[in-house]
């Protein structure tokens, strides 16, 4: 899928994409990579056309059962056929000026493994605050031995790095959201990946305790990343962390609880 007018010396490149459900947003984010030497879509089942479109768009469609995002990543990583590797989301686009500095890169690497920032556009406008600029997460770009994520990490999965770090002037775009039923299924979703890994860590607490983090995410979000900069839209975000949040523990704290059988039909406490 290289462009035959930009050849060089350098390094091939591997793209991976990991999806599910992605109908809405994986043709913006393959048409965004198509210049890549390979584009990876790895979709775990998906039940609408995201395996369709990106096959139609020129890129190989692999399916991966998902169990936890660490896992999926490593998974994504492995199949890659290239030495130089750049993750992208479903929900992000490669802009042209993140393309010429991965090129820049692989003619003259001088790290192991790069931070991309990214531009968030969410209920019309670009979010400037928040938290949501640069919004670096892991190393998007990166040689293929120099990243390893943990298997058992369910969600916000944890990684170590082997070598030197670089941070990228250009930015990437993010399109989180098409609407707010999309980010309040996130926030479930999430939430649950979230209870599930406090679980397995055997964390022990109480809705109080849910709801002290909830408030402190809220806080954090639109306070101190002076998120109440961004409008309507970070009170929505930071309003989300705060459900995100409590949700994450609650549902871990409510785990056991028998939720469906009363002990009788005496209404009497």
């Amino acid at each position: 899928m290289t462009d035959p007018h930009t050849q060089s010396a350098a390094a091939k490149l591997s793209v991976y994409i990991i999806t599910y459900n992605e109908a809405d947003k994986i043709a913006d984010a393959v048409a965004s990579v198509t210049w890549a030497d390979e584009v990876l879509v790895l979709d775990s089942n998906s039940s609408d056309d995201t395996a369709k479109i990106a096959e139609g768009l020129g890129a190989t469609v692999k399916q991966i059962p998902f169990t936890t995002f660490g896992k999926l990543r490593n998974d994504a990583i492995a199949s890659c056929t290239h030495d130089w590797v750049f993750s992208l989301d479903a929900d992000e686009r490669c802009t042209k000026a993140a393309r010429a500095e991965i090129e820049r890169v692989l003619a003259n690497p001088d790290a192991d493994a790069y931070y991309v920032p990214r531009r968030n556009w969410f209920m019309g406008r670009w979010i400037k605050h928040s938290g949501w600029y640069p919004d670096y997460r892991q190393p998007q770009l990166f040689r293929k031995t120099a990243l390893k994520f943990n298997d058992h990490d369910e969600v916000h999965e944890s990684y170590q790095v082997q070598g030197k770090v670089g941070y990228f002037k250009a930015s990437i775009i993010q399109v989180p959201f098409q609407n707010l039923e999309q980010l309040v299924h996130k926030m479930q979703r999430y939430s649950t990946l979230g209870a599930r890994k406090l679980e397995r860590k055997n964390k022990r607490f109480g809705m109080g305790t849910a709801l002290v983090h909830a408030l402190w995410a809220f806080f954090r979000i639109y306070v101190l990343k002076r998120g109440f900069l961004d409008g309507w839209a970070g009170f929505v975000l930071a309003l989300g962390n705060f459900e995100g949040t409590f949700y994450r523990y609650a549902k871990a704290a409510t785990a056991k609880t028998n939720w469906t059988k009363p002990p009788s039909d005496d209404e009497t406490r």
